[in-house]
């Protein structure tokens, strides 16, 4: 009866869930308690077989989120709690918790690339600028950062030496090196035809040809009244010559 009144003051406490006690309502009672009244724990042992099957089901359920935890985070090492002998609720609570708290972090930051697409932008780094290994990666992301300033660094002088606008593409900039460079050439072709005195191609390569033929015999004329001379400068020759007379 001892037993029996510890049980009833327990079950009566409101911690209790309130599916346990229940008053008897038949003339037969099991249990007499020690002021007469019935016990109403008639029904406790389907209630004591369902908590022990729900218990061997938390052991389940347990397994079950720590796969779930495992999947959503790798990254968690906690040694997992199946080979205890009891699962509380407040482990499986905190497993949820743990898998909640990644959920609301992955909706405020959805621009966090995953752990796939991060290994998905390196492996197509290592195809673009032909990598082998992963040590190799930061090199080369180094080597591209700095070629990229090179040419940064270029692309605003030519804008700023054509006086071009900023935001012209590298297309414009081609364009107007072109045609600079075929302005300096018709220009340079008009000086070659004024300083040789013909229009016509075929003279200029006459004229060269001419050339060719004349100067070594000359530059060699030159060279030798030089030294007979005893004299360093071109312009020296005539008054050395007529000095001898």
């Amino acid at each position: 009866l001892k037993v029996l009144s510890q049980i009833d003051s327990i079950l009566r406490s409101p911690r209790a869930p309130p599916l346990i006690f229940r008053p008897s309502k038949g003339p037969v009672q099991n249990y007499i308690k020690e002021n007469g009244q019935g016990c109403g724990f008639e029904h406790l042992p389907l209630t004591i077989e369902m908590w022990a099957d729900q218990l061997m089901a938390l052991k389940d359920l347990h397994r079950s989120l720590r796969k779930l935890s495992l999947e959503l985070l790798p990254w968690n090492t906690a040694d997992p709690q199946d080979k205890r002998e009891s699962i509380r609720v407040e482990d499986l609570q905190l497993i949820v918790d743990a898998i909640l708290e990644e959920l609301e972090n992955k909706e405020k930051n959805s621009q966090t690339p995953s752990l796939q697409t991060l290994s998905a932008i390196v492996s197509h780094f290592q195809k673009l600028f032909d990598v082998s290994s992963l040590n190799g990666v930061y090199p080369r992301m180094n080597e591209v950062y700095i070629k990229l300033g090179e040419m940064t660094n270029a692309m605003r002088n030519l804008h700023e030496l054509l006086e071009l606008d900023s935001s012209a593409p590298p297309t414009v900039v081609v364009d107007t090196v072109g045609k600079l460079c075929d302005i300096i050439n018709k220009n340079v072709t008009e000086q070659v035809q004024q300083l040789l005195g013909t229009q016509d191609i075929h003279s200029i390569i006459n004229k060269l040809e001419e050339h060719e033929c004349f100067f070594p015999p000359f530059q060699a004329l030159i060279q030798d009244l030089l030294c007979l001379l005893e004299i360093s400068n071109v312009d020296d020759i005539l008054p050395a010559v007529q000095n001898l007379k």
